[in-house]
């Protein structure tokens, strides 16, 4: 049993209605933190600042803001990982994922990449069978592969070749898709032996350990900015605190509830990149998005899900 299911085991009608509103407020903001994450990282990278050097200030600011925030004593209890093996080989999935990723926003709109991102799931329910051996029934194998290619159809869409999307940018954004994939499947086997909260610091550690070997490499070529600097600081406190957001939502939804919502990302991606960056994406390339998240939404349970939900939340 999950933790929000034996949060909510025992609650009926409004309480049970008022943990899942907040596991759908905690997710959402966590998702606009992350956008003004990467909005930060993309300022940065397009301002000449070394991805590598970037990112270092990003996991040192998560391992510090998360230290803070939970305190001595529960980081002491919680950062010990039950499965170290694991947990290194995800912050080093996690800290490719993110050079990776910041390299795909230099190159193009946010929403855009983080539409391309969102093409993890799909390539979850392709590599799944083979990766986590997971076998399910007949409609729901038909009702996945459906979506997968419904998504996929999305991300021709929205990639359009031979279109003005940087080419480069399309094969990193593809690259980011897999690794983040393959760092949700490695998720799912961590979740067997650590807490979320275990796995959020092991991640942070990872990273910052892994960045202070490779950024003597890839050191700042001057001074930054005032305004640069600051910029780097927010992005350990955004990193952090994002994912610390929505790490709590699970706590008070079970995923199967969430899954729906994560899509409302690429919603505050939209909002943040049209207005930082001043970005928006043409009518095509919505087009394409809305056929990646109906993709998505298939994988996920499809119409059933969003029918479970809504009976959920109007109990």
């Amino acid at each position: 049993m999950t933790q929000a299911a034996t949060l909510t085991g025992g609650e009926n009608g409004d309480g049970a209605r008022r943990r899942l509103l907040t596991g759908i407020a905690l997710l959402v903001i966590g998702q606009w933190i992350l956008s003004l994450l990467d909005a930060t990282g993309k300022t940065l990278t397009q301002q000449g600042l070394p991805v590598v050097a970037v990112a270092w200030v990003r996991y040192l600011g998560h391992v510090v803001a998360i230290f803070l925030l939970i305190g001595p004593t529960r980081w002491q209890r919680q950062s010990r990982p039950t499965a170290p093996r694991l947990q290194w080989l995800r912050g080093a999935l996690m800290l490719a994922s993110t050079l990776v990723f910041f390299s795909v926003l230099k190159l193009m709109p946010l929403a855009t990449a983080t539409a391309l991102n969102f093409c993890a799931p799909l390539i979850v329910v392709a590599l799944s069978p083979w990766l986590l051996g997971e076998r399910p029934g007949l409609h729901a194998r038909w009702t996945r592969w459906i979506g997968v290619g419904i998504g996929f159809a999305g991300m021709l869409v929205v990639v359009r070749p031979g279109g003005e999307l940087d080419a480069l940018g399309v094969g990193l954004g593809l690259l980011s898709a897999l690794l983040f994939a393959l760092l949700q499947m490695l998720t799912r086997r961590i979740a067997a032996h650590d807490a979320p909260m275990t796995t959020l610091i092991q991640s942070g550690v990872t990273g910052a350990a892994l960045t202070t070997l490779l950024v003597p490499f890839f050191w700042f070529e001057s001074v930054p900015t005032l305004a640069q600097a600051a910029l780097l600081l927010s992005a350990g406190l955004t990193g952090s605190v994002g994912h610390y957001f929505v790490i709590r939502a699970f706590q008070y939804a079970d995923a199967s509830f969430l899954s729906p919502f994560l899509y409302l990302q690429i919603f505050s991606a939209t909002v943040v990149g049209y207005f930082a960056f001043g970005h928006l994406p043409d009518w095509t390339t919505a087009l394409g998005i809305a056929v990646i998240c109906a993709g998505g939404l298939c994988v996920a349970g499809g119409e059933p899900l969003l029918r479970r939900v809504a009976a959920r939340l109007r109990r």
